[in-house]
């Protein structure tokens, strides 16, 4: 259908918020893609924030990163997980991005003699997004973050409206996630929820042609009925929106309930019959797995699971590429430094340390690192993880006492982890790290090309400090390899260890390339490694190191 005029949908949410949009507009995606569409997705941020890159992760979770560099909303990871189309800085807008680019024109003189206003000047920046991140695809996929009610949101709903008129009506899709949640002490479900919501975003003039309903169970006729019958839509229109075990199902669900088919007749499409084997093969592999594995992912925003989302997702990617279930043990690492590694490492198959910024929990995580290298545990460091390995092989392996990272320690006596040329001199905070995709040669006989199957690869960072080429001497005859380099041979992308199992540490975040359908080969081969370990400790028990 290429070179057709681009048809859109735009996902809104009422009720309450976490609700799901962004997997719901992702699994829409999957099942315009498995119809044979070229679909991308563009994700509507109501916050004044430019990016979320200076966000708090208990604040906002997980800044997911593109290969062009944006620092974008974690829904971004979930679009790229669920369609092929690679995501990039017009994927994701913000109210910050939105004013920035108008009060710009204004002083430029664009509009002068004119009044700046919200309507239209704010919302024609806004359309004008979305048509940017739309050319050349089939379908476009636009949520609107937050909640219908939200005073912050009201400039985006305003745009979508008025999307419809501009672009026609028979072009344009309008999806509600409400919620229809279930009252125990009454033993019923509670459609009011709904429509209220529904009500509120017709008062803005978007009547919703369907409703996805977020609920703990199967919606009967009877309830479908009442909804559609409230909310003025049709019966077929309103879809179940179950609660599953594993996120990846949520494409099948939505089929089984004939969303799919409800969009296409609405837009007036004709496609070919959706081709969701895969998918399928997926939940199956989920459901059914042969055996499983315990990962412990030692970190410092483990209350808030949306910080290390991406992260998580490619570990269960991991276990679905080698059939099995990835048990997570998530380990706050200042919780190691309070009561030791072997009291919370001591039965886990693989140690993970992700990236982060400060101190807190640092020696935690070296800890952890430690214990994982002497006790032959795979391990698996990214971004920060890779730093601290550094750190703790400096000082117990190479004997560098106060070996650190000048993040942390700006006057140590070793910086094997210093401060990028490039980033010294820089004081603004937002959009300013090393980001994006940048190439990598591996090494031959290494691991890491093992692994990847290629010499050259490309994979996308997000960190401001690197390793110290000045102790690349002290840690090579010591055993430690540095697998993975830019093409200049100026920075160290992967490091890891001759004389153990699996220990390799990485500077870049190759989470936020794995997908359930195509697992990142880092994560599968780590979590290959485990399950080897797993059996190992069936048939010889694991032993303690004494320690020098």
């Amino acid at each position: 259908m290429t070179g057709v005029k681009t048809k859109f949908i735009f996902v809104t949410g009422g009720v309450v918020s976490s609700l799901g949009k962004g997997l719901a507009s992702a699994s829409i995606g999957a099942l315009m893609e498995s119809r044979g569409l070229k679909v991308t997705l563009l994700k509507m941020d109501p916050y004044i924030n430019v990016d979320p890159g200076t966000m708090s992760p208990f604040q906002h979770g997980e800044v997911f990163v593109t290969d062009d560099g944006a620092e974008t909303d974690l829904d971004l990871g979930h679009y790229e997980r669920y369609v092929s189309t690679a995501m990039g800085k017009k994927n994701n807008c913000t109210t910050g991005q939105i004013y920035e680019t108008v009060i710009a024109k204004e002083r430029r003189g664009d509009y002068l003699g004119g009044t700046v206003q919200v309507i239209p000047h704010i919302t024609d920046e806004i359309k004008r997004r979305i048509l940017a991140a739309a050319e050349g695809y089939d379908i476009a996929i636009g949520e609107v973050g937050g909640t219908v009610g939200d005073i912050e949101g009201l400039p985006f709903l305003e745009a979508i409206r008025e999307f419809a008129w501009d672009w026609g009506r028979e072009n344009v899709l309008y999806v509600h996630l409400t919620l229809v949640p279930y009252i125990t002490g009454g033993g019923e479900l509670k459609t009011k929820p709904t429509q209220h919501s529904v009500k509120e975003l017709t008062g803005l003039g978007i009547q919703p042609d369907i409703l996805l309903c977020r609920t703990d169970r199967i919606l009967d006729r009877q309830i479908k009925s009442k909804i559609a019958h409230f909310c003025n839509v049709k019966e077929e229109s309103v879809i179940t929106a179950k609660d599953v075990e594993w996120i990846y199902e949520v494409p099948l669900v939505f089929h089984e309930e004939g969303l799919d088919a409800q969009i296409v007749e609405k837009l007036h499409m004709w496609t070919g019959a959706p081709n969701l084997q895969k998918w399928q093969k997926v939940a199956q592999t989920l459901n059914s797995p042969k055996s499983s594995v315990k990962i412990a992912v030692v970190g410092k925003y483990m209350s808030l699971k949306e910080s290390y989302k991406s992260l998580f997702e490619a570990l269960t990617h991991g276990g679905i590429a080698n059939e099995n279930k990835v048990e997570l043990e998530c380990i706050e690492a200042e919780k190691v430094e309070e009561v030791g590694a072997q009291e919370l490492l001591g039965q886990v198959d693989g140690i993970l340390v992700p990236g982060g910024f400060g101190d807190r929990g640092s020696e935690g995580k070296i800890e952890a690192i430690r214990y994982a290298r002497e006790r032959q545990i795979p391990f698996f460091g990214i971004c920060l993880g890779m730093q601290m390995a550094a750190v703790e092989f400096a000082r117990n392996v190479c004997g560098l006492a106060g070996a650190n990272s000048t993040e942390f320690d700006p006057i140590s006596p070793h910086p094997v982890i210093h401060l990028m040329e490039t980033q010294k001199g820089i004081d603004a905070k937002g959009g300013t790290m090393r980001l994006g995709a940048y190439p990598c040669v591996l090494q031959e006989d290494s691991l890491a090309l093992k692994l990847y199957g290629r010499k050259r690869i490309s994979e996308r960072h997000r960190h401001r400090y690197e390793f110290n080429n000045d102790y690349v001497k002290p840690f090579t005859e010591k055993g430690m390899v540095l697998s993975g380099l830019s093409p200049d041979g100026s920075l160290v992308e992967i490091m890891e260890l001759k004389d153990h199992p699996w220990f390799l540490g990485c500077q870049f975040h190759p989470e936020f390339k794995s997908r359930p359908l195509d697992c990142h080969p880092l994560f599968k081969g780590f979590i290959k490694a485990a399950l080897q370990n797993r059996q190992t400790l069936k048939e010889v028990p694991r032993i303690k190191v004494a320690r020098p």
